[in-house]
């Protein structure tokens, strides 16, 4: 009799860690598709935003057909649907390619960088990039806590019984690295605008890394003060 009681307290017991790990499974996968949404949303504002951005430049520099042309192919094949997180991150890398050589190109026109309306689509588009930036990040440490638990004992087994799977990390390709993110405020004293590397991720000339990276691999914040200079260092003693 007692051996019984046994069997069915482990019954009992499995059963209970059965729908908690479930239950979780089911919760963490809902959020990720909620982030994945959210991230959507983001590109199509970012999408909505350049046909007018390209028209701006072409009034002062329409004998740049070759880059308009670009960009608004690159913004097609972003808009295509990608049917993956891996494939949509591959089409936004180019189309963020594609834009930095855009604004490098508007750099050539103190009248077009002095345009209102370009000024605004720009800090329009900047503010877009740092959304995707966020919600990239949020996305992406769901995708962490998912794929987790679908690889990880027991709750793996629940996942192969519910048929949940790992989720596809958005990372935009490394290469967007060399796309230059273009400022067009002046510099104290009336100095022009400079090329800076943004330091969001999936921003203009943003670092990134490459799509599928392993958990392990996502950007990490960094301690405040790091990579600062020793400030017991002598900053007029010569190197030896």
């Amino acid at each position: 009799m007692i051996i019984v009681w046994i069997l069915l307290g482990l019954v009992v017991l499995l059963a209970v860690v059965g729908v908690i790990s479930y239950n979780g499974l089911i919760g963490l996968r809902n959020k990720v598709e909620e982030g994945w949404r959210q991230i959507d949303v983001e590109l199509k504002r970012r999408h909505d935003l350049i046909p007018n951005l390209v028209e701006t430049v072409k009034g002062y520099a329409s004998h740049e057909r070759g880059t308009l042309e670009e960009v608004m192919a690159a913004r097609s094949a972003a808009m295509s649907g990608a049917p993956t997180p891996a494939a949509a991150a591959q089409a936004e890398g180019q189309l963020s390619q594609a834009l930095g050589r855009l604004m490098a190109v508007a750099e050539a026109y103190p009248d077009l960088k002095a345009n209102q309306n370009f000024l605004a689509l720009q800090q329009e588009l900047t503010s877009t990039e740092d959304r995707i930036a966020s919600s990239r990040r949020y996305y992406n440490a769901l995708v962490r806590d998912l794929n987790t638990k679908v690889e990880s004992v027991p709750s793996n087994i629940v996942a192969n019984v519910a048929g949940v799977k790992r989720a596809e990390y958005f990372e935009t390709p490394a290469v967007e690295a060399a796309a230059p993110t273009i400022s067009f405020g002046g510099a104290a004293g009336g100095g022009a605008g400079g090329v800076s590397a943004s330091t969001q991720p999936g921003a203009l000339g943003g670092p990134s890394t490459q799509p599928g990276a392993a958990p392990g691999a996502l950007p990490q914040a960094q301690a405040p003060g790091a990579g600062a200079p020793d400030p017991t260092r002598d900053a007029g003693t010569p190197n030896a």
